[in-house]
């Protein structure tokens, strides 16, 4: 069992950065790939960007890349997701989820992210 709580979301400006963090219980962390989801009001839940186990290879959707950068520490059972350049589009509930194989297995409460024009 893991279990994920986010942090860092809230109200910034266009142009501005926010940095999100997903703390995983549980000692299985590293077994794990990680990954970053969103969800608009009337839209789809979305990938924004995964990270393997290892750190060797990363993932991210067009509309972010560039912009955000997906890391993790295994030492501390965390991932981050660094967001620079933020625009309006990119207001969203962020979602943390932990996966062995895509679908995941657990996901996170998540993380208001508004970013005002």
């Amino acid at each position: 069992q893991v279990r994920l709580v986010e942090s860092g979301g809230g109200l910034v400006q266009a142009g501005g950065s926010l940095r999100l963090s997903c703390a995983a219980s549980g000692r299985t962390f590293s077994s794990y790939a990680m990954g970053w989801l969103r969800q608009s009001p009337g839209k789809a839940r979305e990938f924004v960007a995964t990270i393997s186990w290892n750190s060797g290879s990363t993932y991210y959707a067009d509309s972010v890349k560039g912009r955000f950068t997906i890391s993790r520490d295994n030492a501390k059972n965390t991932v981050y997701l660094q967001m620079n350049s933020l625009k309006p589009e990119d207001t969203a509930i962020y979602y943390c989820a932990a996966a062995r194989q895509w679908p995941a297995d657990y996901w996170g409460q998540g993380n208001q992210v508004t970013v005002s024009s």
